[in-house]
């Protein structure tokens, strides 16, 4: 089976709610012809967002966007049983039985006001899960139409060999930046290459925006550097360092910003220089490569 195709840069709606922007309906439908015009044509969305609200507050604005169902992808997650005024959960816990599965993609499907979802990720694993239950759940989805594609977030290799005996994996999506590289070094992204795993990174900006570290401050110095070389916004460039891993991660910037997400379509063309790709790892090491 082909595996579905995303924008080289997906569009996160962790933010879009009322977990951080509470955008109108108006609002996101703006922000989601904004994505479209900039060639950011798939969307990034878990049950739990919003505490289990922003999916329905999405599916009201394409709706009221009037934009061809085709021209999108969505990606939506499951799993997570959230503490929240929306559920009756007593404590955070994980469920992928078959049933929960099933049951958690229709609802995003009727939240999102739509027939299917380009693909499912698995949000977070569980020392519970059942590969078999699991697999029959997908199977039964992909059976019925209700999603085309297959994928994880935040599994470890083993985690997703695990997954994989019993049916197809096509995605991994997990945390990746400049700050946080360990990915890179631990056998994950070996691990999605070796097995045409696409990646897909969240937070991909990492920690340099939002903290004053010693690791941080290293790296700003070097990026003004290359601002100056490249002609370029930071963000542009560590979107770009990404994204020229031979893994081909999706970054999934979580942006409302238009002007941003204008300018940050920049990085799917820039190649930055071999020796400026290590330096940025360098600086964020704080010491040589080995």
């Amino acid at each position: 089976m082909m595996k579905t195709l995303f924008s080289p840069i997906i569009a996160g709606t962790m933010n879009w709610g009322v977990w951080d922007k509470n955008l109108s309906t108006s609002e996101m439908a703006s922000l989601i012809h904004v994505c479209l015009e900039n060639k950011i044509t798939t969307f990034d969305h878990a049950d739990i967002y919003g505490g289990y609200t922003t999916e329905s507050e999405f599916g009201k604005a394409l709706t009221q966007s009037k934009i061809d169902r085709k021209k999108i992808q969505l990606i939506s997650k499951c799993g997570i049983q959230h503490v929240t005024e929306n559920r009756d959960n007593k404590v955070k816990y994980y469920d992928y039985s078959k049933e929960y599965i099933i049951w958690s993609v229709e609802n995003s499907l009727k939240n999102l006001e739509t027939d299917y979802l380009d693909a499912l990720l698995l949000h977070r694993p569980s020392p519970l899960m059942q590969p078999d239950e699991i697999a029959e759940a997908v199977s039964k989805l992909k059976q019925h139409g209700k999603i085309l594609d297959f994928g994880l977030s935040n599994f470890t290799p083993s985690q997703t060999d695990l997954i994989r005996s019993k049916t197809e994996v096509n995605f991994n999506q997990i945390q990746f930046s400049a700050t946080k590289y360990e990915a890179m070094i631990d056998g994950s992204l070996d691990h999605m290459q070796l097995h045409n795993i696409t990646p897909m990174a969240w937070n991909p900006l990492g920690t340099i925006f939002r903290e004053d570290t010693s690791q941080t401050r290293r790296l700003k110095k070097l990026l003004a550097n290359l601002v100056d070389k490249y002609h370029v916004g930071s963000d542009v460039i560590l979107l770009a360092w990404i994204m020229q891993h031979p893994a081909k991660i999706l970054p999934v910037a979580g942006t409302v910003n238009v002007a941003r997400i204008q300018y940050m379509t920049k990085a799917i063309e820039l190649v930055l220089d071999k020796e400026d790709w290590f330096a940025i790892w360098t600086e964020s090491m704080g010491n040589p490569v080995p």
